[in-house]
Protein backbone atom coordinates (compact mmCIF):
# COMPACT_ATOMS: atom_id res chain seq x y z
CA UNK A 1 0.00 0.00 0.00
CA UNK A 2 1.38 3.41 -1.03
CA UNK A 3 1.02 5.78 1.94
CA UNK A 4 1.88 9.45 2.21
CA UNK A 5 2.77 10.54 5.77
CA UNK A 6 2.33 14.24 6.56
CA UNK A 7 3.65 16.21 9.54
CA UNK A 8 2.43 19.81 9.36
CA UNK A 9 4.01 22.57 11.42
CA UNK A 10 2.94 26.19 11.55
CA UNK A 11 5.27 27.08 8.66
CA UNK A 12 6.40 23.72 7.30
CA UNK A 13 5.20 20.37 5.96
CA UNK A 14 7.42 17.31 6.44
CA UNK A 15 6.46 14.35 4.29
CA UNK A 16 7.45 10.77 3.57
CA UNK A 17 6.09 8.41 0.90
CA UNK A 18 6.25 4.71 1.82
CA UNK A 19 5.32 1.46 0.12
CA UNK A 20 4.01 -0.66 2.99
CA UNK A 21 4.10 -4.41 2.27
CA UNK A 22 3.30 -5.19 5.90
CA UNK A 23 4.26 -3.84 9.34
CA UNK A 24 7.89 -4.89 9.01
CA UNK A 25 8.48 -4.89 5.24
CA UNK A 26 8.38 -1.49 3.57
CA UNK A 27 10.27 0.83 1.24
CA UNK A 28 10.77 4.57 1.68
CA UNK A 29 10.09 5.92 -1.80
CA UNK A 30 10.75 9.60 -1.15
CA UNK A 31 10.80 12.19 1.61
CA UNK A 32 11.27 15.90 2.07
CA UNK A 33 9.95 19.14 3.50
CA UNK A 34 8.18 22.32 2.41
CA UNK A 35 9.56 25.16 4.54
CA UNK A 36 8.92 28.85 5.21
CA UNK A 37 5.23 28.60 4.30
CA UNK A 38 3.62 32.04 4.31
CA UNK A 39 6.96 33.84 4.02
CA UNK A 40 8.23 35.58 0.88
CA UNK A 41 10.93 32.96 0.18
CA UNK A 42 9.71 29.37 0.54
CA UNK A 43 11.83 26.22 0.15
CA UNK A 44 10.76 22.83 -1.20
CA UNK A 45 13.03 19.84 -0.58
CA UNK A 46 12.36 16.57 -2.39
CA UNK A 47 14.58 13.49 -1.91
CA UNK A 48 13.64 10.40 -3.92
CA UNK A 49 15.37 7.30 -2.55
CA UNK A 50 18.56 6.47 -4.44
CA UNK A 51 18.64 9.78 -6.32
CA UNK A 52 19.93 13.30 -5.69
CA UNK A 53 17.95 15.62 -3.45
CA UNK A 54 16.18 18.47 -5.24
CA UNK A 55 15.91 21.83 -3.48
CA UNK A 56 13.80 24.65 -4.94
CA UNK A 57 13.39 28.24 -3.77
CA UNK A 58 9.74 28.92 -4.44
CA UNK A 59 6.98 31.00 -2.79
CA UNK A 60 4.63 28.84 -0.69
CA UNK A 61 1.83 31.20 0.44
CA UNK A 62 -0.19 28.61 2.36
CA UNK A 63 -0.43 24.91 3.27
CA UNK A 64 -2.71 24.10 0.33
CA UNK A 65 -0.08 25.35 -2.10
CA UNK A 66 2.57 23.47 -0.11
CA UNK A 67 0.61 20.22 -0.50
CA UNK A 68 0.14 20.86 -4.21
CA UNK A 69 3.89 21.41 -4.67
CA UNK A 70 4.71 18.21 -2.76
CA UNK A 71 2.30 16.17 -4.86
CA UNK A 72 3.63 17.80 -8.05
CA UNK A 73 7.18 16.80 -7.05
CA UNK A 74 6.10 13.21 -6.39
CA UNK A 75 4.41 12.99 -9.82
CA UNK A 76 6.89 15.05 -11.87
CA UNK A 77 7.35 13.36 -15.31
CA UNK A 78 11.16 13.51 -15.07
CA UNK A 79 12.04 13.26 -11.36
CA UNK A 80 8.83 11.96 -9.77
CA UNK A 81 8.27 8.55 -8.19
CA UNK A 82 4.53 8.19 -8.90
CA UNK A 83 2.83 7.92 -12.28
CA UNK A 84 -0.25 9.73 -10.93
CA UNK A 85 -1.89 10.84 -7.69
CA UNK A 86 -4.16 7.82 -7.94
CA UNK A 87 -1.16 5.72 -6.83
CA UNK A 88 -1.53 7.18 -3.30
CA UNK A 89 -3.84 4.83 -1.41
CA UNK A 90 -3.98 6.56 1.98
CA UNK A 91 -2.61 9.59 3.84
CA UNK A 92 -1.46 9.58 7.47
CA UNK A 93 -1.18 12.75 9.55
CA UNK A 94 0.68 13.39 12.81
CA UNK A 95 -1.41 15.32 15.37
CA UNK A 96 0.30 16.66 18.50
CA UNK A 97 -2.76 17.01 20.75
CA UNK A 98 -5.83 14.80 20.85
CA UNK A 99 -6.80 15.48 24.46
CA UNK A 100 -8.42 12.50 26.15
CA UNK A 101 -10.71 11.92 23.16
CA UNK A 102 -8.40 9.47 21.39
CA UNK A 103 -6.46 6.45 22.60
CA UNK A 104 -5.32 5.42 19.11
CA UNK A 105 -5.24 6.39 15.44
CA UNK A 106 -8.57 7.02 13.69
CA UNK A 107 -10.05 7.67 10.27
CA UNK A 108 -10.76 11.36 9.69
CA UNK A 109 -14.41 12.45 9.72
CA UNK A 110 -16.22 15.62 10.76
CA UNK A 111 -16.36 14.58 14.42
CA UNK A 112 -12.62 13.91 14.51
CA UNK A 113 -11.88 17.28 12.90
CA UNK A 114 -14.10 19.01 15.45
CA UNK A 115 -12.24 17.40 18.35
CA UNK A 116 -8.83 18.25 16.90
CA UNK A 117 -10.01 21.85 16.61
CA UNK A 118 -11.24 21.79 20.23
CA UNK A 119 -7.77 20.65 21.33
CA UNK A 120 -6.12 23.58 19.53
CA UNK A 121 -6.34 25.52 22.80
CA UNK A 122 -4.04 22.89 24.35
CA UNK A 123 -1.49 23.05 21.50
CA UNK A 124 -1.94 26.42 19.75
CA UNK A 125 1.38 26.15 17.89
CA UNK A 126 0.59 22.71 16.45
CA UNK A 127 -3.06 21.67 16.05
CA UNK A 128 -4.17 24.57 13.82
CA UNK A 129 -1.32 23.71 11.42
CA UNK A 130 -2.33 20.02 11.46
CA UNK A 131 -5.89 20.99 10.51
CA UNK A 132 -4.60 23.12 7.64
CA UNK A 133 -2.68 20.10 6.40
CA UNK A 134 -5.69 17.78 6.58
CA UNK A 135 -7.97 20.26 4.81
CA UNK A 136 -5.34 20.92 2.16
CA UNK A 137 -4.90 17.21 1.49
CA UNK A 138 -8.66 16.64 1.39
CA UNK A 139 -8.87 19.37 -1.25
CA UNK A 140 -6.33 17.74 -3.57
CA UNK A 141 -7.11 14.07 -2.77
CA UNK A 142 -10.81 14.11 -1.82
CA UNK A 143 -11.44 10.36 -2.21
CA UNK A 144 -8.31 9.07 -0.45
CA UNK A 145 -8.69 7.88 3.19
CA UNK A 146 -7.09 10.26 5.71
CA UNK A 147 -5.89 8.85 9.04
CA UNK A 148 -4.66 10.78 12.09
CA UNK A 149 -2.17 9.55 14.70
CA UNK A 150 -1.95 11.44 18.00
CA UNK A 151 1.17 12.19 20.05
CA UNK A 152 -1.01 12.04 23.15
CA UNK A 153 -2.72 8.70 22.47
CA UNK A 154 0.02 6.46 23.92
CA UNK A 155 -0.18 8.36 27.21
CA UNK A 156 -3.90 7.67 27.70
CA UNK A 157 -3.01 4.65 29.84
CA UNK A 158 -1.62 6.89 32.59
CA UNK A 159 -3.56 6.46 35.84
CA UNK A 160 -5.54 9.45 37.11
CA UNK A 161 -3.15 10.03 40.01
CA UNK A 162 -0.37 10.54 37.43
CA UNK A 163 -2.23 12.83 35.02
CA UNK A 164 -4.28 14.98 37.39
CA UNK A 165 -3.09 18.32 38.77
CA UNK A 166 -3.90 19.38 42.31
CA UNK A 167 -6.44 21.91 41.04
CA UNK A 168 -10.16 22.03 41.86
CA UNK A 169 -11.67 18.98 40.14
CA UNK A 170 -14.26 21.13 38.37
CA UNK A 171 -11.51 22.61 36.15
CA UNK A 172 -10.78 19.16 34.82
CA UNK A 173 -14.48 18.50 34.22
CA UNK A 174 -15.15 21.88 32.58
CA UNK A 175 -11.90 22.62 30.78
CA UNK A 176 -10.10 19.22 30.56
CA UNK A 177 -7.06 20.61 32.39
CA UNK A 178 -4.82 17.60 33.06
CA UNK A 179 -1.49 16.17 31.95
CA UNK A 180 -1.52 14.78 28.40
CA UNK A 181 2.15 14.30 27.50
CA UNK A 182 3.67 14.36 24.02
CA UNK A 183 6.04 12.40 21.74
CA UNK A 184 3.88 9.34 22.41
CA UNK A 185 4.40 7.89 18.94
CA UNK A 186 8.17 8.06 19.42
CA UNK A 187 8.12 6.65 22.96
CA UNK A 188 5.96 3.72 21.86
CA UNK A 189 8.16 2.94 18.85
CA UNK A 190 11.56 3.06 20.57
CA UNK A 191 10.32 1.07 23.58
CA UNK A 192 9.26 -1.76 21.27
CA UNK A 193 12.44 -1.71 19.19
CA UNK A 194 14.63 -1.31 22.28
CA UNK A 195 13.00 -4.22 24.09
CA UNK A 196 13.51 -6.47 21.08
CA UNK A 197 17.15 -5.42 20.70
CA UNK A 198 17.82 -5.97 24.41
CA UNK A 199 16.07 -9.35 24.48
CA UNK A 200 13.41 -8.10 26.91
CA UNK A 201 9.73 -9.11 26.86
CA UNK A 202 7.90 -5.81 26.33
CA UNK A 203 4.77 -7.19 28.02
CA UNK A 204 6.74 -7.96 31.18
CA UNK A 205 9.14 -5.05 31.46
CA UNK A 206 9.99 -1.68 33.01
CA UNK A 207 11.36 0.72 30.39
CA UNK A 208 12.22 4.42 30.55
CA UNK A 209 12.42 6.19 27.19
CA UNK A 210 14.15 9.56 26.73
CA UNK A 211 13.12 11.53 23.63
CA UNK A 212 15.66 14.36 23.64
CA UNK A 213 15.64 17.14 21.07
CA UNK A 214 14.52 20.74 20.69
CA UNK A 215 11.53 19.46 22.66
CA UNK A 216 12.29 16.72 25.18
CA UNK A 217 10.23 14.30 27.23
CA UNK A 218 10.78 11.15 29.26
CA UNK A 219 8.29 8.31 29.61
CA UNK A 220 7.84 5.49 32.12
CA UNK A 221 6.54 2.36 30.37
CA UNK A 222 5.49 -0.68 32.35
CA UNK A 223 4.51 -3.86 30.51
CA UNK A 224 4.25 -1.91 27.26
CA UNK A 225 1.91 0.77 28.67
CA UNK A 226 2.69 4.38 29.58
CA UNK A 227 2.33 4.98 33.32
CA UNK A 228 3.83 8.49 33.47
CA UNK A 229 5.56 11.08 31.30
CA UNK A 230 7.34 14.37 31.90
CA UNK A 231 5.33 16.69 29.63
CA UNK A 232 1.99 17.86 30.92
CA UNK A 233 -1.04 19.88 29.81
CA UNK A 234 1.15 21.19 27.00
CA UNK A 235 4.64 20.47 25.63
CA UNK A 236 5.96 23.22 27.94
CA UNK A 237 6.11 21.13 31.12
CA UNK A 238 9.03 18.91 32.06
CA UNK A 239 12.76 19.45 31.63
CA UNK A 240 14.54 22.47 30.21
CA UNK A 241 14.36 22.43 26.38
CA UNK A 242 15.60 24.42 23.39
CA UNK A 243 13.38 27.47 23.97
CA UNK A 244 10.92 26.13 26.58
CA UNK A 245 11.31 26.73 30.28
CA UNK A 246 10.19 23.31 31.52
CA UNK A 247 8.94 23.01 35.09
CA UNK A 248 8.42 26.34 36.87
CA UNK A 249 6.52 27.48 39.95
CA UNK A 250 3.25 29.04 38.74
CA UNK A 251 3.72 31.86 41.25
CA UNK A 252 6.99 32.78 39.53
CA UNK A 253 5.03 33.24 36.30
CA UNK A 254 2.48 35.51 38.00
CA UNK A 255 5.29 37.44 39.69
CA UNK A 256 7.09 38.02 36.37
CA UNK A 257 3.89 39.07 34.60
CA UNK A 258 3.40 41.78 37.23
CA UNK A 259 7.04 42.88 37.29
CA UNK A 260 7.39 42.99 33.51
CA UNK A 261 3.90 44.37 32.89
CA UNK A 262 3.21 41.79 30.18
CA UNK A 263 0.01 40.09 29.08
CA UNK A 264 -0.58 36.33 29.50
CA UNK A 265 0.06 35.86 25.74
CA UNK A 266 3.34 37.76 26.01
CA UNK A 267 4.31 35.70 29.04
CA UNK A 268 3.51 32.55 27.06
CA UNK A 269 5.93 33.70 24.37
CA UNK A 270 8.65 34.16 26.99
CA UNK A 271 8.06 30.70 28.46
CA UNK A 272 7.73 28.88 25.12
CA UNK A 273 10.08 30.75 22.77
CA UNK A 274 12.60 32.75 24.80
CA UNK A 275 13.52 30.41 27.66
CA UNK A 276 15.23 27.02 27.92
CA UNK A 277 18.73 26.70 26.44
CA UNK A 278 18.28 30.03 24.66
CA UNK A 279 17.21 31.90 27.78
CA UNK A 280 19.77 30.46 30.19
CA UNK A 281 22.74 30.60 27.81
CA UNK A 282 21.70 33.95 26.30
CA UNK A 283 23.19 32.59 23.07
CA UNK A 284 21.48 29.65 21.35
CA UNK A 285 18.70 27.06 21.55
CA UNK A 286 20.92 24.52 19.75
CA UNK A 287 22.58 21.93 21.99
CA UNK A 288 25.46 21.51 19.51
CA UNK A 289 26.31 25.20 19.63
CA UNK A 290 26.14 25.18 23.42
CA UNK A 291 28.49 22.18 23.52
CA UNK A 292 31.02 24.16 21.52
CA UNK A 293 30.62 27.23 23.73
CA UNK A 294 30.86 25.13 26.90
CA UNK A 295 34.07 23.52 25.63
CA UNK A 296 35.46 27.03 25.27
CA UNK A 297 34.58 27.87 28.88
CA UNK A 298 31.28 29.77 28.52
CA UNK A 299 29.70 29.52 32.02
CA UNK A 300 26.11 30.08 30.88
CA UNK A 301 26.37 27.42 28.18
CA UNK A 302 27.77 25.04 30.80
CA UNK A 303 24.90 25.87 33.15
CA UNK A 304 22.24 25.21 30.50
CA UNK A 305 23.76 21.84 29.60
CA UNK A 306 24.29 20.83 33.24
CA UNK A 307 20.67 21.65 34.03
CA UNK A 308 19.53 19.60 31.03
CA UNK A 309 21.60 16.62 32.18
CA UNK A 310 20.36 17.00 35.76
CA UNK A 311 16.72 17.21 34.66
CA UNK A 312 17.10 13.98 32.67
CA UNK A 313 18.74 12.18 35.61
CA UNK A 314 16.07 13.42 38.02
CA UNK A 315 13.20 12.30 35.77
CA UNK A 316 14.71 8.86 35.16
CA UNK A 317 15.34 8.44 38.88
CA UNK A 318 11.76 9.35 39.76
CA UNK A 319 10.43 6.79 37.28
CA UNK A 320 12.74 4.09 38.62
CA UNK A 321 11.13 4.76 42.00
CA UNK A 322 7.59 4.89 40.59
CA UNK A 323 7.97 1.54 38.82
CA UNK A 324 10.08 -0.02 41.59
CA UNK A 325 12.91 -0.70 39.16
CA UNK A 326 13.93 -0.50 35.51
CA UNK A 327 15.07 -3.03 32.92
CA UNK A 328 15.98 -0.72 30.04
CA UNK A 329 16.74 2.97 29.48
CA UNK A 330 16.38 4.19 25.87
CA UNK A 331 17.75 7.35 24.26
CA UNK A 332 16.26 8.78 21.07
CA UNK A 333 15.57 12.09 19.31
CA UNK A 334 18.03 14.50 17.72
CA UNK A 335 20.07 15.00 20.91
CA UNK A 336 19.49 11.56 22.38
CA UNK A 337 20.70 9.81 19.22
CA UNK A 338 23.77 11.97 18.57
CA UNK A 339 25.18 13.21 21.90
CA UNK A 340 27.24 10.37 23.34
CA UNK A 341 28.72 12.53 26.09
CA UNK A 342 25.25 13.39 27.41
CA UNK A 343 24.25 9.71 27.39
CA UNK A 344 27.41 8.79 29.30
CA UNK A 345 26.92 11.50 31.92
CA UNK A 346 23.33 10.46 32.49
CA UNK A 347 23.98 6.72 32.68
CA UNK A 348 26.96 6.99 35.01
CA UNK A 349 24.55 8.27 37.66
CA UNK A 350 22.77 4.90 37.70
CA UNK A 351 25.74 2.71 38.57
CA UNK A 352 24.00 2.09 41.91
CA UNK A 353 21.47 0.03 39.94
CA UNK A 354 24.23 -2.15 38.54
CA UNK A 355 24.22 -0.31 35.20
CA UNK A 356 27.58 -0.43 33.42
CA UNK A 357 28.23 1.79 30.40
CA UNK A 358 29.93 0.25 27.37
CA UNK A 359 32.01 3.30 26.48
CA UNK A 360 33.02 2.00 23.06
CA UNK A 361 29.46 1.14 22.04
CA UNK A 362 28.18 4.46 23.40
CA UNK A 363 30.06 6.53 20.82
CA UNK A 364 27.74 5.15 18.12
CA UNK A 365 25.17 7.38 16.45
CA UNK A 366 22.71 6.99 13.62
CA UNK A 367 22.10 3.29 14.27
CA UNK A 368 20.40 1.20 16.96
CA UNK A 369 22.79 -0.11 19.60
CA UNK A 370 22.97 -1.51 23.13
CA UNK A 371 25.31 0.85 25.00
CA UNK A 372 25.79 -1.10 28.24
CA UNK A 373 28.08 -4.04 28.93
CA UNK A 374 26.97 -7.67 28.73
CA UNK A 375 27.02 -7.99 32.55
CA UNK A 376 25.09 -4.75 33.20
CA UNK A 377 22.07 -5.42 35.42
CA UNK A 378 20.15 -2.60 33.72
CA UNK A 379 20.46 -2.23 29.96
CA UNK A 380 20.59 1.01 27.99
CA UNK A 381 20.08 1.51 24.27
CA UNK A 382 20.35 4.08 21.52
CA UNK A 383 17.32 3.69 19.23
CA UNK A 384 16.67 5.86 16.18
CA UNK A 385 13.04 6.94 16.29
CA UNK A 386 10.77 6.55 13.28
CA UNK A 387 7.45 8.22 13.96
CA UNK A 388 6.61 8.18 10.25
CA UNK A 389 6.73 4.38 10.21
CA UNK A 390 4.33 4.15 13.16
CA UNK A 391 1.93 6.53 11.40
CA UNK A 392 2.25 4.57 8.15
CA UNK A 393 1.53 1.26 9.91
CA UNK A 394 -1.59 2.62 11.63
CA UNK A 395 -2.74 4.28 8.42
CA UNK A 396 -2.37 1.02 6.48
CA UNK A 397 -4.40 -0.98 9.01
CA UNK A 398 -7.20 1.58 9.27
CA UNK A 399 -7.36 2.14 5.50
CA UNK A 400 -7.61 -1.62 4.91
CA UNK A 401 -10.38 -1.89 7.51
CA UNK A 402 -12.20 0.97 5.77
CA UNK A 403 -12.05 -0.93 2.48
CA UNK A 404 -13.82 -3.85 4.12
Amino acid sequence: MIILVINCGSSSIKYQLLDMKNDDVFDIIAKGIAEKIGLPAGILQYAPTGRDKIVKDIPIPDHKVGMELILAALTDPETGVLSSLEDIEAVGHRIVQGGDFFSGSVLVDDDVLEKIAFCSDFAPLHNPAHLLGIHAMQAVLPTVPQVVTFDTAFHQTMPAYAYMYGLPYQYYEKFRVRRYGAHGTSHQFVAGVGAKLAGIDLENSKIITCHLGAGSSICAIQNGKCVDTSMGFSPLEGMIMGTRVGNIDANAVIYLENKLGVTPDEMSTILNRKSGFLGVSEYSSDCRELDERANNGDPKAKLALKKFTYDIIKNIGSYVAAMNGVDLIVFTGGIGEHNSRLRRRVLENFSYLGLKVDYEANVAFGEDAIITTADSKVKAALICTNEELVIARDTMHIALQNQD
